[in-house]
């Protein structure tokens, strides 16, 4: 230990501390940046005061998960954003699911023209009752399958012979088609034995419902009692030249008033023809061909009162052959 005296600013020179119980707590002060040289202190960095007594205050957890959770605001705008969205969307849906039952009828009408050639093409006839063979012989012309239609303008859809109509569902021409001798429900077809397809020829292809035809809505497809449906539920509707004169009138599409384009023209909507040249004003329009099958469309209506193009009437599906 050197003098004090010599060596005043000596840093090497010990100092005895004595210690005595106390209740003065000190501050620590940290100098950072300190030069000692021979007793000379310089100072390179401001001093910087840390506590090092006083805890550190952390979240708890609990602090933790509720800053990372919704708020109730929050959440009810994401909601409203969606609701927005579905309601945005929500009529492109249905379009697009429109647009799809459109197609696939326009496939059934185009499939059942088609097998109803086709038969005709094997045995040299169509495939009728002879009960509707003597309908239309007695009426002079041709016949329409119709049926009842759910809140259709008409509802009722058949050929009228002698001030009646009548109503007789496409489904004895299903059966004969798909080569059926029962319907689903149970009963006979016209078909019976295979009588009215003898070469047992499944001509048609198309899927069974499992509806009763008695719903409010009935299912596409063929219905227990074999009426075959187009999607909207509703009898798919067929007219055939039973008289062999190349010509067939639909009990619908002949009236003037549905398919003439001008008052007094021959010409009409949809190929049809007025073949009464001394009287075009007349419910006489007709197709130049064997088979006229059509849908009511996605209403599931027709207007005898409207043009084919407008109204009730022009989202029909039609398919001539």
């Amino acid at each position: 230990m050197c003098e004090p005296a010599a060596k005043p600013n000596c840093w090497k020179c010990t100092l005895a501390v004595e210690w005595h119980d106390c209740q003065w707590c000190p501050a620590i002060v940290q100098r950072q940046g300190m030069e000692f040289r021979r007793g000379i202190s310089r100072r390179t960095h401001p001093e910087r005061h840390i506590n090092l007594i006083k805890p550190m205050k952390n979240k708890s957890l609990f602090n933790r998960r509720a800053s990372s959770a919704f708020t109730l605001i929050e959440l009810l705008v994401v909601i409203a954003i969606i609701a927005i969205l579905a309601a945005m969307l929500l009529p492109v849906i249905n379009i697009a699911v429109t647009k799809a039952k459109v197609n696939k009828a326009r496939t059934e009408v185009q499939a059942l023209a088609n097998a109803i050639e086709a038969y005709d093409s094997a045995y040299g006839r169509f495939p009728v009752s002879p009960y509707v063979q003597g309908l239309a012989s007695a009426a002079g012309g041709d016949f329409t399958y119709g049926g009842v239609f759910n809140g259709a303008t008409p509802n009722i859809l058949g050929t009228t012979y002698g001030g009646s109509t009548y109503v007789v569902t496409n489904a004895e021409v299903v059966a004969i088609l798909m080569d059926l001798t029962t319907y689903p429900s149970g009963g006979n077809t016209v078909n019976t034995n295979h009588v009215k397809n003898p070469k047992q020829t499944k001509l048609l292809s198309a899927n069974y419902s499992g509806s009763t035809g008695n719903e409010p809505k009935p299912l596409g497809g063929i219905d227990n009692n074999g009426v075959y449906r187009d999607p909207w539920g509703n009898p798919y509707i067929i007219s055939m030249d039973l008289n062999y004169d190349e010509q067939t009138a639909d009990a619908f599409y002949s009236h003037q008033t549905v398919s003439q384009l001008t008052s007094g023209s021959q010409g009409g909507y949809n190929g049809l023809f007025n073949t009464n040249s001394a009287s075009p004003n007349t419910d006489s329009f007709q197709f130049h061909g064997k088979v006229m099958v059509w849908s009511a469309g996605p209403d599931g209506k027709f207007d005898v009162g409207a043009t084919a193009n407008a109204g009730l009437n022009k989202d029909n599906v039609l398919s001539w052959h």
